[in-house]
């Protein structure tokens, strides 16, 4: 019977394959060529912040810190150090050696003008979240900047060591304007230090980086492969066949099923990997999308008995994925999984709907964008306790436009925070009255705020629990289960996977 399923996979993809692009990939080529389903249509971060936007900005773009991903120490990147002027000031000393692809030399004005544009009000960056701590940057020497807080936020290193990447000072000036005349800054180059430079970019198609042979010696090292492109392939088996015919030569997210079948056939690499995503249904308690029945607090705690979230993460995502309780990832600062809690019970499930006042049930639509298998098993449970739902399934950037206008009354998303091991990199973001929020209770952001500002770690964490504590009471949040990714990719690659589910080119290599 394997050899069967090996046999009709292999059958397909080479099908399929004939179809494709053919695109110069491998070691050959120096050439490590990627594909996602997903688009990037602007290539900033701030601006579309899919996960493969936020990978690659790592590639393109420096911080002033970077956070090792074995020992997890802030190490000076673009800055050669730091300092604590007190809990709302730090003093950073800026590297001399470093340049921007478009040949500038990094001086201090390029780090103040970077974050007085993106803390202001009307940068329009997606994530207030990223830059809201700050209150302004200013300039004490050629290399040498101070970062004023408006309150005090001990997540700061977290956050500096991870997206708030340094442009060129002057490029916001470039921006285009939009249909009404303000500026989209979305529009402006992708001017970095890091050790990949854009060279080219077809929105919604690719992208292609290429090696910065003059980038400094920095905690990133230099990169070894010449030319990085990025492919949006939208259907799963032809990134498969991709992959196996060599028009790919590395893919991840690959369907539990069919990863297992391709270590079967031994032609790729096939590794299964922690990540700190975490997926998550959101109901609409505030009526935000009109009358919903999830209004109703008996029929969202007749939705967490009536899906089995421990047979999807087993069955479905496989490798490392465990079933979690709170809005957060478990080893964030300040994630505890001491709350309410919601065992598999359709019985009760049922018993549930029938005293919110659907004992035959109800229809609703539902929302996702990212692993549809997954969302398909979750309604596939639903339906088993009477509740039928239509699926609405598309792109990430038109899915948060719906979510963050209020018109989902339930949807199924995920969330990889930033990468950041911090809890207010994600139950901070999404229960703080933001559009994103569909709860909008005051205790809550109360004890987020709490958390948020205190320098006592002690104190924090006991803020947050309180806060996720709240939010699994009214069960604001279903918190699904943790991603594991399964990564395909060539055998001539040398490739390691990282939790924070940012694969790091530059840092592999051809065997």
């Amino acid at each position: 019977m394997q050899k069967f399923f090996i046999t009709a996979l292999t059958a397909a993809a080479f099908s399929l394959a004939i179809a494709a692009a053919p695109v110069m990939a491998g070691k050959s080529d120096d050439t490590l060529v990627w594909a996602t389903d997903r688009e990037m249509d602007v290539p900033l971060s701030w601006y579309n912040n899919t996960r493969e936007m936020v990978v690659m900005s790592r590639h393109i773009f420096d911080t002033l810190l970077y956070r090792d991903t074995k020992t997890f120490e802030y190490l000076p990147q673009l800055a050669s150090s730091y300092k604590w002027v007190n809990d709302v000031t730090m003093d950073f000393e800026l590297r001399k050696d470093v340049v921007f692809h478009n040949g500038k030399k990094f001086n201090a004005d390029d780090v103040v003008s970077t974050f007085n544009h993106l803390s202001s009000p009307n940068s329009g960056v997606l994530s207030r979240r990223e830059v809201g701590w700050m209150k302004t940057t200013e300039k004490l020497g050629e290399h040498k900047v101070r970062i004023h807080f408006k309150k005090p936020f001990p997540a700061a290193m977290e956050f500096l060591s991870g997206g708030l990447s340094i442009l060129p000072a002057g490029i916001w000036k470039t921006a285009k304007k939009d249909a009404t005349g303000k500026p989209d800054y979305g529009t402006v180059a992708a001017i970095g230090t890091g050790p990949y430079k854009l060279v080219e970019w077809v929105p919604g198609e690719k992208s292609v980086l290429e090696r910065n042979d003059n980038y400094f010696a920095g905690p990133k090292g230099k990169a070894t492969i010449k030319r990085v492109i990025f492919r949006t392939v939208a259907d799963p088996e032809a990134q498969i066949a991709e992959l196996l015919t060599g028009s790919l030569d590395w893919i991840w997210d690959v369907p539990k099923d069919k990863a297992e079948e391709l270590k079967a056939m031994g032609a790729v690499q096939v590794i299964n990997a922690p990540t700190m995503r975490v997926s998550y249904l959101q109901f609409d308690t505030l009526g935000k999308s009109g009358d919903t029945p999830f209004k109703k607090l008996k029929v969202r705690q007749a939705v967490a008995h009536g899906i089995d979230r421990a047979a999807i993460a087993k069955n479905l995502v496989g490798g490392s994925s465990s079933v979690i309780h709170s809005a957060c990832y478990p080893s964030q600062l300040g994630c505890t999984q001491e709350v309410p809690q919601y065992k598999y019970d359709p019985a009760l499930a049922k018993k549930l709907l029938a005293e919110a006042g659907y004992p035959n049930g109800f229809t609703s639509d539902i929302y996702a964008y990212r692993q549809r298998e997954y969302t398909e098993a979750t309604m596939g449970y639903l339906a088993k306790i009477g509740i039928k739902t239509n699926l609405k399934y598309m792109q990430y950037k038109a899915l948060r436009g719906i979510v963050r206008s209020g018109k989902s009354p339930f949807h199924q998303m995920t969330w990889g925070s930033g990468s950041r091991n911090d809890v207010s990199a994600i139950t901070s973001h999404f229960f703080k009255h933001s559009s994103d929020d569909y709860c909008r209770d005051d205790y809550v952001k109360e004890q987020l705020d709490i958390g948020d500002t205190n320098t006592d770690t002690n104190a924090r964490k006991a803020a947050y629990k309180n806060a996720l504590t709240r939010i699994q009471e009214k069960l604001c949040w279903l918190p699904m289960f943790t991603y594991a990714k399964n990564y395909a990719y060539v055998k001539e690659l040398d490739f390691t996977a990282t939790p924070d589910e940012i694969p790091r080119f530059f840092t592999a290599k051809w065997k």
